[in-house]
């Protein structure tokens, strides 16, 4: 018997804008268990940014999982991937898990510290 993992990102929460620069993610994408899934995070040029992705787990924190565009932080699984090449992000789970099924938001940081992705897109200018 296949499981279906649902892994989902919040489009209402994740459109944004600051200065030039406008993040998009798909509303929700699944996966089988064991199968390969890339979650895309899009935007201006981010290629020239950084990228940083966040899982959250039903009522729990999001936790930063992948750092400057492909750094797995502590603990975190080698199926976690991530790459960040002219106007995509990627974040590619290899081998999905059941503990896997999250919600999943990008953040991009650009070379003066400005934050260009927030929670909120009713706080856009």
């Amino acid at each position: 018997m296949s499981w279906t993992i649902p892994l989902l990102t919040l489009m209402s929460l994740c459109t944004c804008c600051a200065g030039q620069i406008v993040l998009t993610q798909p509303a929700s994408v699944s996966v089988s268990v064991g199968g390969t899934v890339t979650l895309t995070c899009q935007g201006n040029n981010i290629g020239g940014k950084y990228v940083y992705w966040y899982q959250q787990v039903l009522l729990s924190a999001p936790r930063l999982i992948i750092y400057k565009d492909s750094n797995r932080t502590d603990g975190i699984p080698e199926r976690f991937s991530g790459t960040n090449s002219g106007n995509t992000a990627s974040l590619t789970i290899s081998g999905a898990q059941a503990e896997d099924e999250a919600d999943y938001y990008c953040r991009v940081w650009d070379s003066d510290m400005v934050y260009l992705w927030r929670w909120n897109p009713a706080d856009c200018p």
